[in-house]
């Protein structure tokens, strides 16, 4: 089987991020009861061995959810520090503060955001195609972001790693994550391929 992507079906990677932003925002929505709005600014591939030396030794906060299904791999989404505390403090109803480190309820907060995020941006490319894309139970991770990596994807398969920026919006919030997928890069290709006929 080929792994190359037609560069015609580039169009077809902005319609699955568009549709997954769209759905962590309903989710999120749904959850909080405060409009969300969460807009994809960019979108590049990298090679996996390049993402160390492309997240560096800043810490950042993680958390990483495999995928069950294909493209099966995994979604990885990295908070800095004020967006994984903002975000931890908005779930809990409570005001953000400057403590170093997480409370537990905090590192709860943030893997159930995580959690969220993850489900709808891969629901909303299951619904794009017409399926189901179960996953696995979010793995809540701080460390430098290359340290993260090692910890985030398997050898073998992962030979890509997508990467979403994004921006989550609400009032009196906004919040920066990136959102890194690991596919399997034979069964990605083949998710890609046959939009036309899920559609």
């Amino acid at each position: 089987m080929s792994t190359k992507i037609d560069i015609r079906r580039l169009r077809d990677v902005n319609r699955l991020a568009k549709a997954g932003a769209e759905t962590v925002a309903e989710h999120l929505t749904q959850l909080t009861g405060v409009q969300t709005e969460m807009q994809i600014t960019k979108i590049n591939v990298l090679d996996v061995e390049d993402l160390g030396a492309h997240l560096g030794t800043e810490r950042v906060v993680g958390v990483n959810v495999p995928l069950l299904e294909s493209p099966h791999g995994s979604v990885l989404i990295l908070f800095d520090d004020d967006s994984a505390k903002t975000l931890a403090h908005e779930m809990l109803g409570s005001a953000s503060d400057d403590e170093p480190g997480y409370s537990e309820m905090e590192q709860s907060a943030i893997k159930e955001v995580g959690n969220i995020m993850t489900s709808g941006f891969i629901d909303g490319w299951a619904n794009v195609l017409g399926r189901t894309i179960d996953i696995s139970t979010p793995q809540l991770l701080r460390a430098a972001g290359d340290e993260i990596v090692e910890h985030s994807v398997e050898s073998g398969d992962h030979e890509i790693a997508l990467l979403f920026d994004s921006t989550l919006e609400a009032p009196d919030v906004n919040v920066e994550a990136t959102i890194y997928t690991f596919p399997n890069v034979e069964e990605f290709v083949d998710l890609i391929n046959s939009i036309d006929h899920a559609s």
